[in-house]
């Protein structure tokens, strides 16, 4: 139909547009290595990706305002070119996508009715291919124009859609706004940038002691007293999320704090809409007195605890009570002591003074009111603010915020030294859009045998976004593991670690308690079908399923919150296999010993509990991990050692996060003393608790010989001690997809070798973008010594270490001293042994030369 262009098209080899445009991504990021000359100059379209932000995806997920200006008008466009977007709801973009969308329109000479797009920033060859597309859909079906981008039906023929390519890379600027956290369109969110200092208390911050004085609040209520803060429209149960936005909400941002009369007005202004935030209603009830409705997690109605909020127009010389009305939970830490947090910013800009345990007169207590369906609990303390006309926040816990994870992340990211060990992915896109970042924590390999022995250790956090305290303990790991000490050295040759900082950023974002923008806790749906439902723990597993497949995951590890126990603890798995009888426990009894001021072993718990099945933890060791945790941290304080009853500041949880990367290093010494030490230990509290249960069942039993028998399920009691085991099942939009989804999943397997031929280029063009497999004979060989004995590929490694080091420096020969020598004394925990002496074994594992520093990450490192 049209010969002289199929003339002009058969002059000239046209490249895949999407293939030219990998070849300079991965040759940019230095995963292609080629010759200078055979590949176009890479830094050029780079660098006006970097610096033309039309051309940047920074976000994919429903009403895209922040993309484009005319939602109408690209639609027109993308329909006269013959193209439909991908998906809007769950779209994975690249910047090529990005520049397809974003250009100009322009009007074709020929034909003033077409229009196409005329990306500025693709090659002369690439241009003329899409506006020889854009002239008639029939050449869509020319054998010269094949591109992976487009999808084809089950008879070859082309249909005009483009497919979502994976998003292989995140964008971190060096320089210029992060992406910004993106809201539900519902949300309110003021312009302000919250900032908070980090700051560790001079003496330690010890629990509330009650004096007897404390009265239960009589409940007044805004019938009685006057509403002074309200957030509108809030979405609740019967709603779902449906789109996002930067900002959140359109419009102008409404003052809803109340209008001061003058200067002698001392009523308080509050605020909560910023991120992490959580505050429904203020009432107040007497000149200094408040009561506080929190919000509960959107699109449900229950799950109050987490609380962060503003208050402005502050006395000095007054006594303030504040009254949180509507707490769920009928136990918590306030009834042991826990204080809440204060932050005065003009202590801050003045003294250099952060976040403090402050309060007087607390209590916590079941409230007089009610919804009907179920009780409520009311916390109640006085406080005297520091200074007048000041503004000051209040907090359940230390806030950690999105926003701070990605400036974190952002100044690893510009490390020079960190890049080389630490590669910065997307993991996927949130449900609102925002990025779940996955980082790999690994020392470059310089043969493929030496990556494939290395063992993965996983950690995550935040998957319930008001436990801001697993975010510090993520710190301090990163902290640590990052550094250039000789240990996190080590670590980083022996292990591979896949660290997902923050689980659920859309909860963190918008101030949840427990559930994602699903309405559900993300923690009770790791065996979901719902990808786009669920999506960050279904790529969380997913991510995990693939690393099993190419090595030995040792532990994994997700950090949460407590709020009705002090200390930190863990809650692991029974292993029914008596070849590992008990080594599930070892790892936690390590940790005790080496943080005995934090870490307690009594509180750790390994029961299955059918209530917990669709936990990471268990999900996990079913999957085939053994070692299988969920930390387990206060938001209280501490009742061991030197730090009884205090409280944990930031810099204690940190420090719990370098201790775990202690612990790794005595879990996998090649000397097994300390190992076999803690089984030998955990086999006589294994038989005082068996004691103890016959005991209190008035039975005598003799153990002699088949102690080693009894279900250790029996012996342990329940781990539900957050009082949210029980989890809602879907919300009513979502029931019809998941049995879609199963309907789905059943045909499949009843007809395994009826596959379209879509579904078999969709399957290999993702074999294409996954990283290389091992080969068969790698696979082989590394299957014959990756039992789980920590200790073999650690050896194998530590020799390879110790060798390469003798080689490049000839005489010298690398330390082998045992670990530092610190202030580790402790007071015998309750029925254990003391701690091994730190110098007791002389150990080989920890050389103290300095490592090579290799130019690149191979691929085969799984970066």
């Amino acid at each position: 139909m049209f010969p002289a262009l199929e003339t002009e098209l058969k002059q000239e080899t046209l490249p895949d547009p999407y293939e030219d445009f990998m070849c300079r991504h991965l040759r940019y990021y230095g995963y292609f290595k080629a010759q200078r000359g055979s590949l176009p100059n890479s830094a050029t379209p780079q660098h006006l990706w970097k610096n033309n932000p039309q051309c940047l995806l920074s976000g994919s997920v429903g009403e895209r305002h922040d993309l484009t200006p005319d939602p109408l008008q690209k639609e027109k466009l993308l329909s006269t070119q013959g193209f439909t977007g991908s998906n809007p709801g769950r779209g994975h973009g690249t910047a090529h996508q990005a520049m397809l969308r974003r250009r100009p329109t322009c009007h074709n000479q020929k034909d003033p009715q077409l229009k196409y797009t005329r990306p500025t920033c693709l090659s002369s060859t690439v241009r003329r291919q899409i506006e020889a597309v854009s002239r008639g859909s029939l050449l869509l079906s020319s054998p010269l124009l094949k591109s992976r981008q487009l999808l084809h039906n089950d008879f070859g023929e082309v249909n005009p859609h483009l497919r979502e390519p994976r998003d292989l890379f995140a964008f971190l600027p060096s320089s210029g706004p992060l992406q910004a956290p993106r809201w539900p369109i519902e949300c309110e969110v003021i312009k302000e940038n919250i900032h908070h200092i980090e700051w560790i208390p001079p003496q330690p911050e010890y629990f509330y002691q009650p004096t007897g004085n404390e009265k239960p609040p009589e409940i007044v209520g805004e019938e009685e007293g006057t509403v002074v803060y309200q957030l509108d429209s809030v979405p609740t149960e019967g709603s779902y999320f449906t789109s996002s936005r930067v900002g959140g909400k359109r419009g102008i941002i409404k003052d809803l704090a109340v209008t001061l009369q003058g200067p002698e007005d001392n009523a308080l202004l509050f605020e909560s809409r910023f991120e992490s935030g959580n505050l429904q209603k203020a009432v107040r009830v007497d000149t200094y007195e408040y009561e506080l409705t929190l919000r509960t997690d959107l699109y449900t109605n229950k799950y109050t605890q987490w609380f962060y909020f503003r208050v402005q127009n502050t006395r000095k010389d007054a006594t303030y009570r504040f009254t949180i009305v509507n707490l769920l939970k009928p136990k918590s830490l306030y009834t042991l002591g826990m204080k809440p947090l204060m932050y005065s910013q003009l202590d801050a800009d003045t003294h250099n003074i952060g976040w403090r345990r402050e309060g007087s007169e607390i209590k916590y207590c079941k409230s007089s009111t009610g919804d009907g369906q179920q009780p409520f609990y009311c916390l109640t303390w006085t406080i005297q603010f520091p200074h007048d006309q000041d503004t000051c926040f209040f907090a359940h816990f230390y806030p950690y915020t999105y926003t701070d994870l990605q400036c974190y992340l952002l100044s690893v990211a510009n490390n020079p030294v960190q890049a080389q060990f630490c590669k910065l992915r997307t993991l996927c896109r949130s449900l609102a859009g925002n990025v779940v970042y996955l980082l790999t924590i690994t020392n470059p390999s310089r043969t493929p045998q030496e990556a494939a022995a290395k063992k993965a250790v996983v950690l995550s956090a935040r998957v319930h976004p008001g436990e801001s305290n697993g975010s510090w303990i993520m710190k301090g790991f990163l902290d640590f593991i990052l550094s250039d000490s000789p240990d996190a050295q080590l670590l980083r040759n022996i292990f591979v670690f896949k660290v997902v900082p923050m689980l659920n950023p859309d909860g963190v974002i918008v101030g949840n308690s427990r559930c994602s923008l699903a309405g559900r806790d993300l923690n009770r749906h790791y065996k979901t079908i719902l990808k786009d439902s669920f999506p960050c723990i279904w790529y969380t597993r997913n991510m995990i399923k693939r690393l099993l497949e190419e090595r030995e995951v040792l532990l994994y590890c997700d950090f949460h919150g407590h709020s009705r126990k002090n200390n930190i603890f863990l809650y692991g798995c029974n292993n029914n296999d008596r070849k590992y009888w008990l080594h599930e426990r070892v790892f936690p009894l390590m940790l005790s010993k080496n943080a005995p001021d934090k870490f307690s072993f009594h509180s750790c718990n390994f029961k299955v509990q059918r209530c917990k099945e669709g936990t990471g933890r268990v999900v996990m060791w079913r999957m085939g991990i053994l070692n299988s945790y969920t930390m387990e941290s206060t938001f209280g304080g501490s009742t061991l050692g030197n730090k009884r009853d205090t409280h944990f500041t930031t810099e204690d949880l940190k420090s719990l996060g370098h201790q775990v990367c202690d612990t790794l290093l005595d879990f996998c010494d090649p000397d097994r003393a300390k190992f076999m030490q803690c089984l030998e230990e955990l086999k006589e509290l294994l038989q005082q608790e068996i004691h103890k249960k016959f005991n209190e069942l008035g039975q005598d039993m003799e153990l002699e010989g088949n102690w080693s028998d009894i279900s250790l399920s029996d012996i342990e009691s329940s781990t539900s001690g957050s009082d949210s085991s029980l989890s809602d099942g879907l919300p009513a939009h979502l029931l019809n997809i998941a049995r879609e989804e199963r309907a789905g999943f059943a045909s499949t397997l009843q007809k395994p070798h009826a596959f379209s031929r879509n579904s078999k280029n969709t399957s290999s063009s993702m074999v294409r973008n996954e990283k290389p497999r091992l080969n068969e004979s790698q696979l082989n060989a590394r299957d014959k010594d990756t039992s789980l004995d920590p200790s073999n590929v650690t050896a194998l490694i530590l020799s390879q270490s110790k060798e390469r080091t003798q080689r490049e420096k000839p005489g010298f020969t690398a330390s082998c001293s045992a670990k530092r020598s610190t202030n580790r004394s402790q007071e015998p925990a309750r029925d254990m042994k003391p701690s091994w002496s730190r110098n007791r074994y002389p150990v080989a594992k920890r050389g103290r030369a300095t490592l090579t520093v290799y130019p690149s990450l191979h691929v085969y490192t799984y970066p």
